[in-house]
């Protein structure tokens, strides 16, 4: 596991970034579950560059779900299993308890963090291992135990180790506005710029592998799709259409894009093969089809039309015709931007409920029994992406005047923010799974 990551961060492109961002909690749950990470022990000669045990303890803490006791407030200091003393920790109220310690590997400069997880009720060990990897690679073990905890606690697999995309755009004096596309850790740690330019940069989406990207540059002054690579930074110009060449997004499989393209008149929804560069027109509308995105099998697209005179969310299935569109939402005066959770039911959206009401924001649509459940109360809320677990949704807002990223909980009880030093962020995009 570790090993993988050591390949991917040596082909990474090093191109330090300008702006970086960092968690904010904005709200948590009413009852979190108590949890001692104590201090890792390090056997070693110096110090290190980074704190596993504290990397974990903001991973779990950050989510909302989990509080962390204070080192200080502890009775002992264990690092291995035969140093716990179960009563110590009911004493302190504590449900799990992480303890570690990490030494050079023998023979090599790499490092091993050795780790255990105990349920303190039940007196027993849930888990434990020992991870190797360089010292730079400490942040990534942190997030790979924190996946260890979360999974075992919640059932829910962790989403720690995966990543985003947005565009920063920071103005530099009157007229002179760049623009950057960034890649950072899921908490914004670690930020890389992997585009950088004077014109606009819009739309980043993940490959399902995580190994390439595809977003709208401006770059030649007229909007055209580009595919990136992320480790050699190579690239490939998808179109080249006149007019609109917009919204890239990656099939479930890998093997097509879809796109907004105007080259036939109005801006309407196709599918480009990225082997054959065979492109197909999905809709056929005199009205505006756009935001695409794909449905969990790959089979249909899912987009926002104006068809019926105010933006709604419609899904077509490839090779229909377009006589053979279904109309997925009603109930708001306009909804945008869907997009489907893993379970391939429950429909993130951006909604605007009335026409007096000037509020945007996030919410879920389930498609079959009709509920609706809106996650945020800020009024600019927008490009909402979700985590690959399905547990979160990170989108683009605005906070004091500044564009921000901000997540949420799927139930809308856990809320963080990632403001930047620097410049405007919008239009997220959360990885997939890397493993």
């Amino acid at each position: 596991m570790i090993s993988r990551l050591s390949v991917l961060l040596l082909l990474l492109v090093s191109i330090s970034a300008r702006a970086e961002l960092s968690i904010q909690i904005t709200q948590g749950v009413d009852n979190p579950i108590p949890i001692a990470v104590v201090p890792f022990a390090w056997e070693g000669s110096g110090v290190l560059s980074e704190d596993v045990a504290d990397i974990v303890i903001n991973d779990l803490e950050q989510v909302g779900e989990f509080l962390s006791l204070s080192p200080g407030n502890m009775l002992s200091l264990p690092s291995e299993e035969n140093e716990v003393f179960f009563r110590d920790w009911r004493i302190l109220a504590q449900d799990y308890l992480l303890v570690g310690k990490i030494d050079r590997a023998p023979g090599s400069q790499l490092v091993q963090v050795q780790y255990e997880f105990f349920d303190i009720n039940r007196e027993m060990k849930l888990a434990g291992e020992v991870l190797t990897g360089s010292v730079t690679q400490l942040r990534d073990i942190g997030h790979e135990i924190s996946n260890v905890v979360y999974e075992l606690v919640t059932g829910t697999r962790g989403a720690f180790t995966t990543q985003i995309l947005y565009i920063v755009s920071e103005e530099l004096g009157p007229g002179n506005t760049t623009y950057r596309l960034e890649k950072s850790d899921y908490d914004g740690q670690r930020a890389q710029v992997l585009l950088e330019s004077g014109e606009p940069i819009m739309s980043p989406n993940w490959s399902p592998n995580g190994e390439d990207i595809a977003y709208v540059s401006f770059e030649t002054t007229l909007p055209r799709i580009y595919v990136q690579n992320i480790a050699t930074g190579q690239r490939r110009q998808i179109t080249n259409y006149p007019n609109i060449n917009s919204s890239p997004v990656f099939s479930p499989d890998g093997s097509k894009l879809a796109m907004v393209l105007s080259k036939d008149g109005n801006p309407e929804i196709y599918v480009q093969d990225l082997v054959s560069n065979e492109l197909i027109r999905v809709t056929n509308h005199p009205s505006i089809d756009t935001e695409p995105s794909w449905t969990v099998d790959g089979r249909s697209l899912v987009f926002m039309s104006d068809r019926t005179g105010q933006p709604q969310i419609y899904q077509m299935e490839l090779g229909a015709s377009d006589l053979y569109v279904e109309r997925l939402t009603f109930d708001c005066f306009q909804c945008m931007k869907g997009n489907f959770l893993p379970d391939g039911v429950n429909l993130v959206h951006v909604r605007r409920e009335t026409r007096q009401d000037p509020n945007y924001q996030i919410a879920i649509y389930n498609v079959e029994t009709l509920r609706v459940i809106t996650l945020t109360d800020t009024s600019l809320d927008e490009s909402p992406s979700v985590a690959p677990n399905g547990s979160m949704i990170m989108y683009a807002t605005k906070f004091a005047g500044r564009g921000v990223l901000d997540a949420v909980s799927i139930d809308g009880r856990v809320k963080f923010r990632l403001p930047s030093s620097q410049g405007d962020v919008r239009e997220p995009s959360w990885s997939p799974f890397f493993n």
